[in-house]
């Protein structure tokens, strides 16, 4: 019997120890045995991510969580944290710092940070670019947005329009620095013709961009990212996109598919380009070599004036004349334009006014002869187009190498011309006399509830009929308040508004 108990003590002793020593290293395994094992996940040997691995690093002078190998005991849990991590590499991440300040609310979202990226990696040779000939502009043209009482911070609107490039021109023949259309230009009185493009004067245009940016703010209701939108897809797209998506959050219809992606983009990329040349430095273009800020007097030109008679008088190249008044199409100030302001190197003024009044009318502008390119309509002879251009046949086949007896239906031909003449020369059809062009204006307003086709047609003495036209609306259809509509138009003629017939018709 004694024998029994003492080999049953040698067995116990034996086992215990290996059950201890099981237990200290593996407590969930034990716990697991207890219940549903299927349900709990082998975490044996885990150790609290960054424990072990952390004294380790540092034992071995390491100065990273991620350094060396990771300990195999540790399983699958550090796996998965370092996957989290790599995973969390490639997320856009806030910047640690503020935004710069701005007079023009900054947003940072994955739509801006992408053209922040942009301009640094594939845009950032064209972005460079951008930023040199900023300081050029950027003071004057902040000079007239303040004293517009406008943000100064919109002058990067002019940035991501044409990169502040007086001559630039779009697919949609916008011109100029701030890349305004024909019809609007004029609109804000920049005079467009073969003579002189006041789009590209990057003051003139300037002026204009304040007034249009000041209408379009208040049409907005005080809404620069909608404003901004307004001026890239024009403000009746604008308008509509807010009746489709019900919302004035540009964020919010900006993820719709009626605005063209340009649009969606353009906010986007406006304050993306206001955040980094704030801050050129902080996003890697701090080698930038900026030009110096444009600076010149201007003159009162009374009558046409050769350029070079100007660059003569101010005793610098005709280049350089040229240079800062690139709203010039030609050689000279335009005919028909008195007291027009010519633009001269800064300190030149009273030299050249002094030179300039000694000079008589004829002695400022020497009459030139251009060429320009006539298409012959079916009747046409050399005889009869050296007649109406005040030439001869046989200059007009000399210079187009062909024999006084050619026939010239369809050709394209080379017609000497006075340069006053030369728009005359460039269409094949006699143009009828143009009206004078009368500009628009219309008058809004904002639906209230209760508001309906008949009490607002009752209200601003104009048809229903008028009203849905107007405003592109369907019978029947309820006015939504808060909705934008016109109710008035009128036209400017000669001096005075005029408002567009439509009253009295309650049709």
């Amino acid at each position: 019997m004694k024998k029994a108990l003492l080999l049953l003590s040698i067995s116990l002793i034996a086992v215990f120890p290996a059950r201890a020593s099981e237990t200290r290293l593996s407590p969930l395994k034990e716990l697991a045995a207890l219940g549903n094992t299927a349900s709990l996940p082998d975490l044996s040997g885990v150790v609290p991510a960054g424990f072990e691995s952390r004294s380790k690093g540092e034992a071995a002078g390491s100065s990273g969580r991620r350094s060396g190998y990771p300990d195999p005991s540790m399983g699958e849990l550090i796996v998965i944290e370092d996957q989290l991590a790599s995973d969390g590499d490639f997320e856009l991440k806030l910047p640690e710092e503020p935004l710069p300040d701005s007079d023009i609310p900054l947003t940072l979202n994955g739509q801006v940070e992408y053209f922040i990226r942009y301009f640094q990696t594939s845009g950032r040779k064209g972005f460079a670019k951008w930023l040199s000939r900023s300081e050029r502009y950027i003071p004057m043209m902040k000079e007239v947005l303040k004293k517009h009482e406008l943000p100064e911070d919109l002058v990067y609107l002019a940035m991501i329009e044409s990169g502040f490039t007086p001559h630039a021109v779009s697919v949609a023949s916008a011109v100029g620095p701030w890349q305004f259309i024909s019809g609007t230009g004029k609109r804000y009185d920049l005079r467009i013709d073969q003579w002189i493009d006041e789009r590209r004067d990057p003051l003139k245009s300037t002026v204009a961009a304040a007034l249009y940016l000041k209408e379009l703010y208040a049409m907005f209701n005080n809404d620069w990212y909608l404003a901004a939108a307004g001026y890239n897809a024009g403000e009746n797209k604008i308008l509509r996109a807010i009746d489709r998506y019900n919302t004035r959050d540009f964020w919010e219809i900006s993820k719709g598919s009626y605005l063209k992606r340009e649009t969606k983009e353009y906010v986007p990329k406006l304050l993306a380009a206001a955040i980094i040349a704030k801050e050129p430095a902080r996003y890697g273009f701090a080698d930038v070599a900026y030009l110096p800020p444009i600076e010149f007097d201007t003159v009162a030109i009374p009558s046409r004036t050769d350029l070079e008679v100007a660059a003569k008088l101010c005793n610098v190249d005709y280049q350089v004349v040229k240079e800062l008044n690139p709203e010039l199409r030609r050689w000279c100030t335009p005919p028909g334009y008195p007291g027009y302001e010519l633009k001269i190197p800064k300190g030149k003024r009273k030299v050249f006014e002094q030179a300039y009044a000694q000079l008589s009318e004829d002695q400022r502008y020497a009459e030139r002869v251009v060429y320009a390119r006539y298409r012959a309509k079916r009747k046409d002879t050399l005889a009869s187009i050296a007649h109406r251009y005040g030439t001869t046949p046989h200059t007009l086949a000399e210079v187009n190498k062909l024999k006084v007896t050619a026939k010239v239906r369809g050709r394209t031909l080379l017609v000497p011309v006075a340069a006053e003449k030369e728009p005359e020369v460039r269409t094949a059809k006699a143009e009828a006399p143009r009206k004078e062009s009368s500009k628009e204006f219309n008058k809004y307003y904002t639906v209230k509830k209760g508001d309906t086709l008949t009490s607002l047609s009752k209200k601003f003495n104009i048809s229903s009929r008028i009203l849905t036209a107007w405003n592109n609306l369907k019978d029947k259809m309820a006015l939504r308040p808060g909705k934008r509509i016109i109710v008035a138009k009128y036209v400017e003629k000669k001096g005075s508004m005029v408002p567009v017939s439509g009253g009295n018709d309650k049709g």
